[in-house]
């Protein structure tokens, strides 16, 4: 820093060196400087000497820039006049934000800056069908980043965290696009540009993102949630987590009426499951969207619904859809009459889904606030005329929505916005049975995020391994209370083997919630038996998932966080995808190899007790082949525990 000249502002001390061209950034409570350079457009975040960021701006900064002191920060001026902005949010002893901000971007203009992801591990960013883990493997080329339909991508927070400590979050209203590890591999690039499916109306469009600096990975994911992602406000009932769901879809797909239901009620009660959850899934209506039930199927709903709960379900859930299709009259005709549908700006309504043609339904636009109103009171009805208790909500995505879609509220929020309002309408009905699929910046909502539909398969084509990497990946950008998919996933392509089926159920135990749709007893006794030894070990430890539920909600913290969390410098935890925490202090190993009879498992630091044998083990340390026959699952307890 000799010859430079040194201003001081708010606590921001802020070098600028003209001759080298070089804009620091010093925080004063914690070691932590980021530096421009302004000939390679690199900004370098540092901690106490190590890097943890390394940032190339995109080529509208150019080679040229004036520099302008700002409250907080530094404005940089290039010499055809675009500006960033680059400004201390928070100066900690333990944690320091700033933020890089393009304003008013003209729409003609693309942005594009590329973060470093070589060198490090990295977590969080989107749900995908290939949930790898760390995620530095994953490619994207030019990839839309909304919570979408495609790729399994129904969980779209725009953050990243990396295991130095560091993480990046765009804001929500960027129009953002990714490119990872396409044309520079070891860079995630965030592209911002004036496109679809983003607002193309508005002349211009700001791009800000933040990065966050603490001592290590969990430290700053807890600054993260503190001061960006948020936490939720409530959590799921005790009785959704500590007995089983068991769902009609799977098993039955849409071939279900009155005596098929009661039938699968009588076979989950023989086999010596009470207490429990039942959920009619799709196909109940008369037509989709209608919320009104078919009595050819069910004539008589509400004696269907006292009859499976007579038979020992106290709690019995529906599936609901936020789609009407054309020819489910007189709702549709009604709905597009009011305006009540997802229109574009030609006026055309015309979407589809999985239960459709193309152009042959449309999406209920919950960004008009009489809308929402209308599909909460149509829900209601469901409940009062049936006795149902409350609602598996499903898909919601953008996606769904007609191209070039004409929402309410700001332009820049579309077309995230009808998720986010989608969301918000249903999580205030049905009390604390709720589950949704989709997530944007939802963080605060009391409700279950179910996983997206899982394939029977066992590779990482949306198969069993990545049934851990989700449910991690869910946790790590804000979303705790997570709902597992059923057990032996959904079975589109044939239903899963006896070994498949034992193997996912054991990976479930730590989750938060276990649901069933294949059952046990189509297999044979031998699978029944380590069912209910399971489904007994996950009541066993209910007591622990519950506690973390209220931790999530007091502090934010992950109910089922990534090895590391508990040993955050440890490189070896680091890259563990097939083993997961429940809390702080038990350790899940299960099988999601086929034919395996035997695994390797990781302990981190600390003192841990075998749950099936009490022998004792010191961390860090690797397990070498550990025997896992087909009826146990391998999980380790803190001995202070």
């Amino acid at each position: 820093m000799k010859n430079l000249p040194v201003v001081t502002l708010a606590g921001l001390l802020l070098v600028a060196s003209v001759s080298a061209a070089d804009y620091k950034l010093e925080f004063y409570e914690a070691p932590v400087t980021a530096t421009l350079n302004s000939a390679t457009r690199v900004l370098t975040v540092v901690n106490d000497g190590e890097v943890v960021q390394t940032i190339t701006l995109g080529r509208d900064l150019g080679t040229s820039q004036n520099m302008e002191e700002i409250a907080n920060g530094i404005k940089l001026k290039s010499i055809d006049g675009e500006e960033i902005e680059i400004t201390k949010d928070v100066d900690e002893s333990d944690f320091s934000l700033f933020t890089v901000a393009r304003k008013s971007r003209h729409r003609s203009r693309m942005v594009v800056d590329c973060v470093k992801i070589a060198g490090a591990d990295w977590y969080g960013g989107p749900q995908q069908k290939y949930q790898y883990w760390p995620i530095q493997k994953l490619r994207f080329n030019e990839y839309s980043y909304l919570s979408k339909e495609a790729d399994n991508c129904a969980v779209g927070d725009r953050y990243w965290l990396n295991s130095l400590g560091s993480f990046v979050f765009v804001d929500r209203t960027a129009p953002l696009f990714v490119d990872q590890n396409y044309g520079e591999p070891g860079y995630m690039c965030l592209e911002a540009k004036k496109t679809l499916p983003y607002d193309v109306y508005d002349a211009t469009y700001s791009f800000v993102y933040q990065v966050g600096v603490a001592k290590d990975a969990k430290a700053a994911h807890l600054k993260a949630v503190g001061h960006i992602l948020g936490k939720p406000t409530g959590h799921p009932a005790e009785s959704m987590v500590k007995y089983p769901i068991w769902s009609t879809w799977a098993r039955y797909k849409r071939e279900i009426d009155h005596d098929l239901v009661l039938k699968f009620a009588d076979e989950i009660i023989s086999h010596g499951w009470v207490d429990t959850q039942f959920e009619l899934d799709d196909n109940w209506e008369t037509c989709y969207g209608s919320l009104t039930f078919n009595k050819t199927q069910f004539p008589d709903i509400r004696a269907t619904i006292a009859a499976i709960k007579a038979k020992g379900f106290p709690r019995v859930t529906i599936w609901i859809h936020p789609f009407i299709n054309k020819g489910c009259e007189p709702i549709y005709s009604e709905a597009k009459r009011m305006g009540y549908l997802v229109a574009d700006h030609t006026g055309n309504t015309d979407t589809q889904w999985w239960n459709s043609e193309r152009g042959q339904a449309a999406y209920v636009d919950f960004t008009k606030p009489e809308v929402a109103q209308w599909f909460k009171n149509r829900l209601a009805n469901v409940l009062a005329v049936s006795g149902i208790d409350s609602f598996k909500f499903d898909a919601g995505e953008a996606s769904w929505s007609p191209p070039d879609a004409l929402l309410s509220g700001e332009r820049k929020d579309n077309p995230n916005n009808i998720v986010y309002d989608y969301l918000r309408t249903v999580a205030s009905t049905g009390g604390d049975l709720v589950e949704v699929r989709t997530a944007h910046d939802t963080q605060d909502l009391p409700v279950f995020v179910r996983m997206i539909d899982k394939d029977s398969e066992w590779d990482w084509n949306n198969g069993l391994p990545t049934l851990i990497t989700t449910l991690l990946q869910m946790n790590m950008v804000g979303y705790p209370l997570v709902l597992p998919d059923m057990v032996g996933g959904n079975g589109y392509n044939g239903a899963p083997s006896k070994e498949m089926f034992i193997r996912w159920l054991q990976a479930n135990v730590f989750m938060p919630s276990i649901q069933f749709s294949y059952v046990p007893w189509d297999y044979d006794t031998e699978t029944v038996t380590i069912a209910k030894a399971m489904t007994t070990l996950h009541e066993k430890y209910t007591p622990q998932i519950m506690a973390r539920f209220k931790m999530a909600v007091s502090d934010g913290l992950p109910v089922n966080p990534p090895l590391w969390w508990i040993s955050p410098d440890d490189t070896i935890a680091q890259k563990v995808f097939d083993q997961f925490l429940l809390g702080d202090d038990i350790i899940a190993a299960p099988v999601i190899r086929e034919n395996a009879r035997s695994r390797d498992i990781y302990l981190p630091a600390g003192t841990w007790i075998d749950g099936n044998s009490n022998a004792e083990h010191t961390g860090p340390k690797w397990i070498r082949n550990y025997s896992v026959p087909l009826s146990m699952l391998p999980y380790f307890v803190r001995k202070a525990a």
